[in-house]
């Protein structure tokens, strides 16, 4: 099915691709530090830790994480907008002997990336936050589509106001009314300079 795009929507769309390719060409975007937060560390080898099974990484970056996962036994699927940064995660995987699917597409269309499913856990970091709001619906209903009983997002994101513009950042509130089916199990802020949050929703354990 065809789209149809406002100019400022397809405006919104151009500058967020614009700023990250800027950010990779320039050599060190700041969401990429080349450590896996310890968040995602205690969802994987912590207390309670989740059984490895599939899992969709969102805007993997150079592939710090999607690397961190398949050593820990996930299979690994991962998708960034960012033709550099896909090079760069499939170079890491390769270096490492982990096995990852890195593709380049658009984390709020999916199914144009080839992205498959069902996943049992999707991570997130700083993706979300950074997708115009005209596309987050999308978004969700790409998640949703992909996401076995019981899935698990783990999701860290800008809180509204932390950048120029006047659509970035993500809050609770919005996570709860876009992503129908799912339960926002937990809200902990971060302890960046300006105000960020680790987001944990559940998927249904069950169709409704």
């Amino acid at each position: 099915m065809s789209e149809t795009r406002t100019a400022a929507e397809l405006d919104q769309e151009a500058f967020v691709r614009g700023v990250l390719e800027d950010f990779y060409r320039d050599g060190k975007p700041p969401w990429d530090s080349g450590v896996t937060p310890p968040e995602l560390v205690a969802l994987v080898e912590g207390p309670g830790a989740l059984m490895a099974g599939r899992v969709l990484e969102l805007g993997c970056g150079t592939g710090t994480n999607a690397v961190y996962l398949a050593r820990h036994g996930w299979r690994v699927t991962a998708v960034d907008l960012v033709d550099r940064a896909v090079r760069q995660a499939r170079a890491k995987a390769d270096a490492a002997g982990a096995d990852v699917t890195v593709l380049c597409g658009d984390a709020t269309r999916l199914d144009e990336a080839g992205v498959p499913g069902p996943y049992d856990l999707f991570f997130d970091l700083s993706c979300y936050c950074g997708i115009p709001p005209h596309r987050r619906d999308a978004y969700a209903a790409g998640l949703t589509r992909r996401a076995a009983p019981g899935a698990r997002l783990l999701m860290f994101g800008y809180g509204p106001g932390a950048f120029d513009d006047s659509w970035s950042g993500v809050t609770a509130d919005e996570l709860g009314a876009r992503f129908a089916g799912w339960q926002l199990t937990d809200v902990t802020p971060g302890t960046n300079p300006v105000p960020t949050f680790w987001f944990t929703l559940r998927r249904a354990a069950t169709a409704a």
